[in-house]
């Protein structure tokens, strides 16, 4: 065992204690400044990149949309981060959801002028010179239609263009001069994700700017709204949609527009938990053509088409049922250049006086591209997004077996290319 004298024990005692007083004060001073900043200065610091990541307008077909960033008014130290967003979202937009009412005259038994039916819906403003955007369905057969804004101000609007087959109307009102409109900026649909937040505006119930949220439950629905209409890629969406709620947007959590409402499925009338939005890609195409044009500049096929059915295919002995049949062509359209056969043999089909002559014997159109026909709402539904001078690829049934045909579409200068029947 070593033995140490007295003094060389004190001394031990001061040199340690004299290295850790000088090691302490050594990382203190390298490592205390980044850690003790400033919260507020990092605050700022995170704001001012947010600034510079979110501001800037989007201008869409003429229409000036501005997307200012969030902020949420008052404290926001009391909200959780995803309330907080909640909150900053409809403080941003509500004011810019209105409220539509609509009332359908009709005629009493003394041939007097009445209400017979009123309604009422969504929509957003997308445009400060007055412009709305929301459902067909929503101002159906309107004989006058009333725009609600959230101040309590109310203005009579009129159809700009309306589109069935996207079930997506543009409105107008005469804005005050004194009126500063508030707007819904269009966002992008092209890159959801199922799971991603969405949150929706609307008047359900006549209970105006209602607020609920929910997720992308699904992407690309194919829904059929009517007998005759199909519309593809729609948004589904778990966020509550009710009756009233039709034409509203269905926001982003930065608020931007990503769909407009459109229907929901329910055996009771109410939120199942199962909506449906048009997706804004489509509005964006659609509303930008009823601004310039009125209405919606789609590519056609200049033939006369009829419903394949069990009963027409029993009678004219074709292999199938389905698919929409080319009664006739146009004469040198091209469809008949690309050579789409239409049919040669007239019978009458229908009853007695809404009989009409159809013509078999042609082609049946079973697909086109890379989506089957198999009857004329999937046919019309499959045109939705295509254009004059699109080339598309039809496949029909001619002679018991299945062809491709390339075909280029036209203007639609005329009624030729709607269903027969």
């Amino acid at each position: 065992m070593r033995l140490y004298s007295k003094h060389q024990i004190v001394t031990a005692c001061l040199l340690t204690a004299v290295f850790a007083v000088g090691g302490t004060l050594f990382f203190t001073s390298r490592f205390s400044t980044r850690s003790l900043a400033p919260v507020s200065e990092q605050k700022e610091e995170n704001s001012s990149s947010s600034n510079q990541q979110t501001q800037g307008n989007d201008t869409i077909s003429g229409l000036e949309t501005n997307t200012p960033v969030l902020q949420v008014s008052g404290n926001s130290d009391t909200y959780t981060q995803d309330e907080a967003q909640n909150i900053a979202v409809y403080e941003r937009c509500n004011e810019a959801v209105v409220n539509i009412t609509t009332q359908v005259m009709g005629y009493n038994w003394f041939l007097e002028p009445v209400v017979t039916s009123s309604g009422s819906g969504s929509g957003s403003i997308i445009d400060k010179r007055g412009y709305v955007l929301t459902n067909v369905h929503v101002i159906e057969n309107a004989s006058t239609i009333n725009i609600s804004l959230a101040d309590g101000s109310s203005y009579e609007g009129r159809v700009v263009g309306r589109d069935t087959e996207s079930d997506i109307a543009v409105l107008k009102f005469e804005v005050p001069s004194n009126v500063e409109l508030k707007t819904i900026a269009f966002g992008d649909s092209e890159n959801l994700k199922v799971g991603q937040k969405v949150i929706a505006i609307g008047n359900p119930f006549a209970l105006e700017r209602t607020m609920t949220t929910g997720i992308i439950s699904g992407l690309g629905r194919p829904i059929q709204e009517s007998e005759n209409v199909i519309i593809r890629n729609m948004i589904q969406t778990d966020a509550a949609i009710n009756p009233g709620n039709s034409g509203g947007p269905l926001l982003d959590s930065q608020g931007r527009m990503i769909g407009i409402n459109t229907m929901i499925y329910s055996s009771s009338g109410s939120s199942a938990g199962v909506g449906f939005a048009v997706p804004v890609s489509t509005a964006r195409r659609v509303v930008s053509d009823l601004l310039q044009y009125g209405s919606v500049q789609r590519g056609v096929m200049k033939v006369s088409l009829v419903q394949n059915t069990s009963r027409i295919a029993s009678y004219a002995g074709y292999g199938i049922s389905t698919g929409v049949i080319v009664s006739k062509v146009a004469s040198g359209s091209q469809a008949e250049k690309a050579g789409i056969k239409g049919g040669k043999n007239a019978v009458q089909y229908g009853r007695f006086n809404s009989a009409k002559t159809i013509f078999l014997g042609g082609d049946i159109i079973t697909g086109i591209d890379n989506i089957t026909v198999s009857n004329y709402a999937d046919y019309a539904s499959a045109l939705e997004d295509k254009r004059p001078g699109d080339t598309i690829t039809v496949t029909v049934y001619r002679n018991r077996s299945y062809q491709k045909i390339q075909v280029l579409l036209e203007e639609n200068t005329s009624s030729s290319s709607k269903n027969t029947i």
